[in-house]
């Protein structure tokens, strides 16, 4: 879609969640449309009605950086919803803005190391990039959730898995967090990489095939992650919760580590060690190439 239209899309859609009282408005007995109307968010924001009114209809394609700032304000968006905004309007700092096709995205040798030592103190750890793409994953966060490795390099992507392969619904105790989080992750993503075509293959691949991730994507919601808790239905090691934290990598590869870690003590930690004591053991005959299950996975 095109960029202006999105940016309309993106006000309509933080406006209609908005509560008129939450923004100093008089509530009124009935209101036709959820939210704050056209008319009031501009007075809020200090621009005419008939400006916003053509920002949102895509009919402007100029929006200064102090316009964007002042509607942020009176929509009361969060740093995430305001980056996104000025993404959408082409207006991020240079240094900041992504524009062009995916690279490749290598792993550095210190980062693999860094997997490899967090594997030691029995934390899964992994790596994402572009699109929620798998870049790589430490032994433990492969038998957590899937071997990686084994599958063919376009099947690594954690959104795919999460609304396209049934397994997902299994693993994750709150699966429609993680779809709601995962979908406004690339909602995000898509904002900050316009022109990547393999983005664009991504997001009309699950809108074709997955009515939850077509509900989630339309809500126009964005996020990135940074900490928080996860819970597990794991077939092997049981129910167990992990505290995450997402770290971005250096050198602007656009890849965060995300490393998870258990209470000491907790059954959750008993359960890692007890998956990472399994995970070592020689292969079964069968040919089994995780410690979990064989489908595709992600995070």
């Amino acid at each position: 879609m095109e960029r202006i239209v999105e940016l309309g899309e993106f006000l309509r859609s933080c406006r209609s969640r908005l509560d008129p009282a939450d923004a100093g408005m008089p509530r009124t007995a009935r209101r036709r449309v959820p939210g704050l109307r056209r008319e009031e968010l501009a007075q809020l924001a200090g621009v005419s009605v008939d400006y916003y009114t053509r920002l949102e209809q895509g009919r402007s394609r100029t929006a200064s950086p102090e316009i964007l700032q002042s509607l942020a304000t009176a929509l009361r968006l969060d740093d995430t919803e305001c980056a996104h905004l000025f993404d959408l309007a082409n207006r991020r700092p240079a240094q900041l803005r992504h524009t062009g096709p995916a690279a490749p995205e290598p792993v550095s040798p210190a980062t693999r190391q860094l997997l490899a030592t967090l594997d030691a103190a029995c934390c899964p750890a992994f790596v994402l990039g572009r699109r929620t793409d798998v870049v790589t994953a430490n032994p433990l966060a492969r038998a957590l959730i899937a071997d990686f490795d084994a599958m063919p390099a376009h099947q690594r992507n954690q959104a795919r898995f999460v609304f396209l392969d049934p397994a997902a619904r299994d693993l994750y105790a709150d699966w429609d967090t993680v779809a709601a989080d995962t979908a406004a992750m690339l909602r995000m993503d898509a904002g900050r990489h316009p022109d990547d075509p393999r983005l664009g293959e991504l997001v009309a691949e699950l809108a074709a095939r997955s009515g939850p991730f077509r509900k989630y994507w339309a809500e126009r919601r964005v996020h990135e992650r940074s900490e928080g808790t996860k819970g597990y239905h794991h077939p092997i090691a049981g129910d167990l919760t992990v505290a995450y934290q997402a770290l971005a990598l250096p050198g602007g590869t656009d890849q965060t580590l995300f490393v998870y870690t258990t209470e000491p003590g907790s059954s959750s930690a008993t359960a890692l060690r007890l998956l990472a004591a399994r995970s070592i053991e020689p292969l079964p005959d069968d040919g089994a190439r995780t410690a979990g299950h064989s489908e595709p996975g992600a995070f």
